[in-house]
């Protein structure tokens, strides 16, 4: 298979949405509504397809929008500039195959050069070890902690300074 990454078109958004849905908890559950605002707002809204193959998408974040998310405030808080990984998911068929590590590479590659950091969260309640992994070894560190959704979640703060 391959896969090229483009910008996400709004008649997939319900494809993305059924691989994000399918990939909870290690991503929080979103509205087609919600996917239709990250389309129009997010700074980096990019899938990987092969032909009509969905097998990954990433969202990233810039400071300075309206965002409602716990984690994306707290670095708004903690950072004056950063790209902040909002959520990506790979489908089942698609793991192992490289496309989170080509969409972080990609998001990467849109920031400016001016821009210290880029920045996610991890569960570690529930855990997420793989992705804890996956992150440690592309040079994440942890800046952080943080309990979300009134105490069900806790997740790791990480920071990759470019």
């Amino acid at each position: 298979m391959t896969y090229s990454i483009r910008d996400v078109r709004e008649d997939e958004l319900a494809s993305v949405l059924d691989l994000n849905e399918a990939s909870t908890p290690a991503v929080n559950s979103v509205s087609l509504r919600q996917m239709q605002w990250f389309r129009k707002h997010a700074a980096y809204f990019r899938v990987a397809t092969d032909g009509d193959d969905l097998g990954a998408f990433l969202i990233g974040m810039r400071p300075g929008t309206s965002y409602a998310s716990e984690n994306y405030a707290w670095f708004c808080r903690h950072y004056d500039d950063f790209g902040y990984i909002d959520r990506v998911a790979v489908a089942p068929h698609a793991r192992r195959l490289g496309l989170a590590t080509r969409l972080y590479d990609d998001f990467r590659a849109t920031l400016a050069t001016t821009v210290p950091v880029m920045t996610c969260e991890v569960n570690v309640v529930p855990p997420n070890e793989s992705s804890m992994r996956f992150h440690h070894q592309r040079g994440f560190r942890q800046v952080g902690t943080q309990d979300t959704e009134g105490g069900a979640k806790r997740v790791a703060l990480l920071e990759k300074k470019l």
